[in-house]
């Protein structure tokens, strides 16, 4: 496959400059965690909202405020950011291109498609939230990936240009058949509710939505960070990778079959939050390099920070108004995928 391919690059960290990198991380989500419970229609000063996370806290409205109403969106932001930012980063390695992102292949898209039949159809009744939407958007994704893949996969070869092409025209394709689904079928107190949540927001988040997001999160990079070594082979090209060993084909395959199940069900517990799965695997990569041991942790702390934040602003921005998140991550990410086409070789694909 041609283009600018992730390319494995030199080790970027010492023993020493990894730890401290994860270690600034986490102090930036844990602060981010603090402004994100404080911050909002209501302010709250930050002992209170320590005296609240600890126990310490006398039953209030802002007792409730900060454990029942906050703190699940601002763990909701970090799983979802978390989840998009690894699997970002695996599908950059996987084909190759650092264009590469579930919004822009359609993979989210297809998500959005299979949550919203869902959503606004009634398939599911009562489990539609915990189990519909969620094995819905995976299908979604898994459809729209296998579509974009072969789309752009030609004589056994897959360029750049191919790529990101195949993927913006699923994506737009997916995108009317949602905007579709929602006008022709959706009631209309359904249609404002399910056209917000299509732009992307976490203000749905309760408890009871943060289990399964997490749980497969946890598994999802569990899974994929065993996968590290597979993934760096990857990087150095695909007949490379079968000489060392590695089987690419299958492997491709059964790894996009983990991206498209986190994606799947971020998407039905967020709504499509584009450009997380660009932006951060791009920082990350330049911060610890491209051997993907260290670089999907980074790249999972590093998404659940900015996703916070960008909730954070988007509560806050024109307040009391709460502006679905994707649009703010739209307005970066944008200008951001534009930077990366214009920094491409002349000449080279995409």
């Amino acid at each position: 496959m041609s283009g600018a391919p992730v390319t494995p690059g030199p080790r970027g960290h010492g023993r020493l400059r990894y730890p401290l990198v994860l270690g600034c991380l986490v102090a930036a989500l844990a602060v981010a965690v603090v402004a994100g419970l404080a911050l909002g229609s209501v302010r709250i000063g930050p002992g209170e909202v320590v005296a609240a996370l600890t126990g310490r806290a006398a039953p209030s409205p802002y007792r409730t405020i900060v454990l029942d109403v906050r703190l699940p969106r601002v763990l909701l932001g970090a799983i979802v950011g978390a989840g998009l930012a690894v699997v970002g980063t695996v599908l950059q390695a996987l084909v190759r291109n650092k264009l590469a992102d579930p919004f822009l292949l359609g993979i989210s898209s297809g998500a959005s498609t299979g949550a919203v039949a869902v959503l606004v159809l009634g398939i599911g009744g009562g489990v539609t939230t915990t189990v519909a939407m969620p094995a819905a958007a995976f299908a979604g994704s898994l459809v729209a990936l296998a579509l974009v893949y072969s789309l752009a996969r030609r004589g056994g070869a897959m360029t750049g240009g191919r790529l990101v092409l195949a993927g913006v025209t699923v994506s737009y394709i997916l995108s009317a058949l949602t905007t579709l689904l929602l006008v022709v079928a959706a009631r209309p107190e359904q249609f404002q509710e399910a056209l917000y949540w299509t732009l992307g927001g976490l203000g749905s988040a309760r408890w009871g939505t943060l289990v399964l997001p997490g749980v497969v999160l946890l598994a999802g990079t569990a899974l994929l960070m065993t996968l590290a070594r597979p993934l760096d082979l990857l990087l150095v090209g695909e007949e490379g990778a079968s000489v060392l060993g590695l089987n690419a084909g299958a492997f491709r395959a059964a790894v996009f079959v983990v991206a498209s199940l986190v994606t799947g069900v971020m998407v039905a517990a967020s709504g499509a939050v584009g450009f997380i799965g660009l932006l951060v695997p791009h920082a990350a990569r330049a911060v610890v390099g491209a051997g993907h041991r260290g670089l999907l942790p980074v790249a999972a702390l590093g998404g659940a920070v900015v996703l916070v934040v960008a909730d954070l602003a988007a509560r806050t921005v024109a307040a009391p108004q709460d502006v679905p998140v994707g649009v703010l991550t739209a307005l970066i990410g944008g200008p951001f995928f534009l930077w990366l086409m214009r920094r491409r070789p002349e000449g080279a694909p995409a």
